[in-house]
């Protein structure tokens, strides 16, 4: 069953994430950003609003519609993919109508089924989708390990496909590399765990990554760049900001000394006797025991500022900001935002549609396209593709392409089976309904013209 049976088997244990067994291999590991492991522990793991945001767009990635198209014509799915990049998927009903017609000879009417029904013994396609957005927006890296048939008359054929841990993952440079020559300079991918590590091939692993400038001679830039680099400090500002919040309502409101405000002063265990029965005071649940006596005027001088004064969710508030800035996620859709108007709030879910879901999905697609889905017999000339047109946020888009499309019918310049395309309907065999026609009666063009009277008619 290949290496990662091998690894749950000597582990017992179905957790390959967090488990590394094999002795290094081979090449020189280049450089990878030490603030990895950051993003999770500082940031999804403890930081409400990194987990929040990072959970809402893994869940909205999960819940777009896809399939599996036979490829026509590669050349008109060229030129449909340039227009959807080109738009940044803000397309007017003219230019969806074009993204469908290029559609139309591209993909065949058939659709396919996913090659395996589950990515792995472990998740499904839905679960799948979550850890890859939530991987790729914390540490700018998804790392997709294609566990294959090793020996036999199946060689070569997937069996399943894994999601590693990015922030745990290390570039295995060939050896005497060239970062500047045409070959590539990765010799493979190790999991690092503590001393140990999982070494894999590089045809085991694709790698999908964000943009990153910082190159040098160690390799840094075969790294994707993590969203939340430029942002630990807002991430480090907020936790702290929360953990003072904590320790101040913990203290009270508080922090000062008692002492005396008469002629005879308070000593030392005097002072401390009577901070004592306060503490005590306060611990009780009889409210009559906060009631207390004492022979002088005391007195107490605070020391520290209170939640209002630190400013503490005006800190909190500027950061969330910065944080939803670097990840690409709209503020307003943190539940935090009463004055927000139903209309504001889909147009934001629009844009992180936009913005932020299709531009992660379209780097998956490339990578499905071109290293995962031609490995299974039957799929070599296949594409995924999600429908992003089905989503709620994108129906107001829908229904002015509706509108645009009755008109278009009538007057020619689509068939009638292109506009039923258009509304996800199926098309119909018959070979009127893919002719161009004109006006409400539904005639085809050549008769139309026919009918149509001559200027000696006494037009």
């Amino acid at each position: 069953m290949g290496l990662l049976t091998d690894i749950f088997k000597r582990n017992n244990t179905a957790n390959k994430y967090n488990q590394s067994f094999f002795k290094w291999m081979g090449g020189n590991g280049s450089s990878y950003d030490v603030n990895a492991t950051s993003y999770i522990e500082k940031g999804y793991n403890i930081n409400p609003i990194v987990y929040s945001v990072i959970s809402q767009m893994a869940t909205k990635t999960s819940s777009v519609p896809y399939s599996i198209k036979k490829v026509e014509s590669k050349d008109q799915k060229r030129k449909a993919d340039r227009l959807v990049k080109a738009t940044g998927y803000n397309l007017t009903p003219q230019q969806q109508v074009k993204q469908v017609l290029l559609e139309t000879k591209a993909y065949s009417d058939d659709e396919l089924e996913m090659p395996i029904a589950k990515p792995n013994p472990l998740q499904t396609w839905a679960e799948w989708l979550e850890l890859y957005k939530t991987l790729i927006r914390l540490t700018g890296n998804a790392y997709i390990y294609k566990l294959s048939v090793t020996e036999g008359a199946n060689v070569g054929k997937i069996l399943g496909v894994y999601l590693l841990p990015s922030h745990l993952m290390n570039i295995v440079l060939k050896q005497n590399a060239d970062l500047m020559s045409l070959e590539s300079p990765v010799g493979g991918y190790k999991l690092i765990s503590g001393e140990t590590g999982i070494t894999f091939t590089e045809d085991e692993v694709t790698h999908i990554k964000y943009a990153n400038p910082n190159y040098d001679t160690d390799g840094s830039h075969l790294y994707g760049l993590s969203p939340l680099r430029a942002i630990l400090k807002n991430i480090e500002s907020s936790n702290t900001a929360l953990d003072l919040n904590i320790k101040t309502m913990n203290n009270g409101g508080a922090f000062g000394f008692v002492h005396s405000k008469g002629q005879t002063p308070l000593t030392v265990p005097q002072a401390n006797g009577i901070k004592d029965r306060i503490k005590e005071s306060f611990n009780d649940k009889d409210k009559l025991s906060q009631i207390m006596g004492v022979s002088a005027e005391i007195g107490f001088t605070r020391i520290g500022m209170t939640t209002d004064e630190l400013k503490l969710f005006e800190y909190l508030n500027f950061d969330q900001k910065q944080i939803c800035n670097a990840l690409g996620w709209s503020d307003k859709l943190l539940n935090n935002d009463a004055g927000a108007k139903y209309d504001n709030v889909n147009q934001f879910r629009k844009q992180v549609v936009v913005d932020n879901i299709i531009p992660d999905l379209n780097l998956l697609t490339e990578a499905f396209d071109t290293d995962i889905l031609p490995n299974f017999k039957g799929y070599e000339n296949t594409c995924l593709k999600f429908e992003y047109s089905e989503l709620p946020e994108m129906q107001q888009d829908l229904t002015e392409m509706i509108g645009w499309i009755k008109p278009a019918v009538e007057t020619g310049l689509i068939n009638r089976n292109e506009g039923r395309r258009f509304m996800k309907l199926p098309v119909s065999d018959n070979e009127q309904m893919n002719e161009i026609t004109v006006n409400t009666d539904i005639l085809t063009l050549e008769q139309a013209l026919d009918d149509f009277p001559s200027v000696d008619g006494g037009l």
